[in-house]
């Protein structure tokens, strides 16, 4: 019961802290940090309006911390799933326009099934470059996200771009049938729900089957997993494929239910921001779901800033960078054990007034 508490108190001091330093910095820009405070929640949560801006961009949130947490649980450093986005609504737009395909729910599961693909394969390829040749996967997989966006906007302008897009170079429009509509009649598509599902289903296959387990081995203990005979490799590139497949459905479900076609709107910097959201959440992908509501607020409230208190619509990015350097910190912390330092200062306290009344 203590550590859950340790678990959940560590995250929720770091957002804390990091609300508490935004305030100051604003404060120094000449404004009110109470204000801006109130703005953020207001913008965040505080109407249906509001509610329906966080929660459609907590959808890719979601998809994109699990880009992070299942490698990580695996003991992998993934922070290409900006890559794997992106690849992932190419490979929707580039399918739904090369291939015929049914015009109801199942083309629509056929477009979400090639971004899977298309985010899966990558993210694969930086667990296959850790262990068959020995390249650090968090470098990897980040400069692979820069290679995926090259080749977006090669082909984005090139030989997918529709003639009809001018100004904004795009894929041809998904047929209105293919699309993803929203739950309800509201701004709320059901991206959110395959957001939600996909973080209960995995963090239930990590908790009580054979392979989450397995995964869980090698990721915490590998020296453990070669002695027992897991397939490490194996299980390793599985949860980056996994991963990476969740990745590419965010970027599926962008291009299905928000953009309509595949244009440089979809690079929007989600797969950065799930980083976070996985570290927060401990890499747990149940705790990923409240913690992408928050920083899909945190999003939604950036314009309200903006036309209310005059900070840049970007300033959130500032809270956000805030929010990440202590969670990092609080990293370190963890690791201290609390008991045995203060006895160490506690003995050393006393030895040193033991001598002085010695000397004296």
């Amino acid at each position: 019961m203590r550590n859950a508490l340790r678990e959940i108190a560590l995250p929720v001091f770091a957002i804390v802290a990091a609300l508490l330093l935004f305030g100051l910095l604003v404060a120094f820009a000449g404004v009110d940090p109470v204000a801006v405070w109130v703005t953020l929640f207001k913008g965040a949560f505080g109407d249906w309006f509001s509610w329906q801006n966080t929660l459609q961009r907590a959808a890719p949130l979601m998809l994109t911390a699990l880009c992070v947490a299942i490698p990580a649980r695996a003991g992998l450093v993934i922070i290409g799933g900006e890559g794997a986005l992106v690849l992932g609504g190419l490979a929707c737009a580039a399918l739904a326009h090369s291939v015929p395909l049914p015009a109801n729910v199942i083309g629509t599961v056929l477009v979400c099934i090639a971004g899977a693909i298309a985010g899966g394969l990558w993210i694969m390829l930086a667990g296959w470059l850790r262990q068959y040749r020995g390249i650090n996967e968090t470098i990897s997989s980040l400069l692979l996200a820069y290679i995926a966006i090259g080749i977006f906007k090669h082909l984005v302008e090139g030989v997918l771009r529709d003639p009809a897009s001018l100004n904004k170079p795009s894929t041809y429009p998904l047929p209105e049938a293919l699309r993803i509509g929203g739950i309800g009649g509201s701004d709320i598509h059901w991206g959110l729900v395959i957001g939600i599902v996909a973080c209960i289903g995995l963090g239930l296959w990590l908790r009580i089957t054979a392979s989450g387990f397995a995964i869980r081995v090698v990721g915490g203990n590998p020296r453990t997993a070669q002695l027992v005979g897991l397939p490490a490799t194996k299980l390793i590139l599985a949860a980056c494929g996994v991963g990476g497949a969740c990745a590419g459905v965010a970027g599926a479900v962008e291009v299905a239910a928000v953009h309509t076609n595949a244009n440089a709107s979809l690079i929007a910097g989600y797969g950065y921001a799930g980083i976070l959201v996985s570290f927060i959440a401990r890499h747990n992908p149940i705790a990923v779901i409240p913690v992408a509501i928050l920083f899909g607020g945190f999003g939604a409230a950036g314009s309200l800033l903006q036309r209310r208190l005059g900070l840049p619509d970007a300033s959130v990015l500032v809270l956000q960078g805030i929010a990440f350097v202590l969670i990092l910190a609080s990293e370190g912390l963890r690791m201290i054990d609390w008991k045995k330092l203060s006895a160490k200062t506690l003995g050393a306290a006393s030895a040193k007034k033991t001598n002085t009344v010695e000397a004296a």
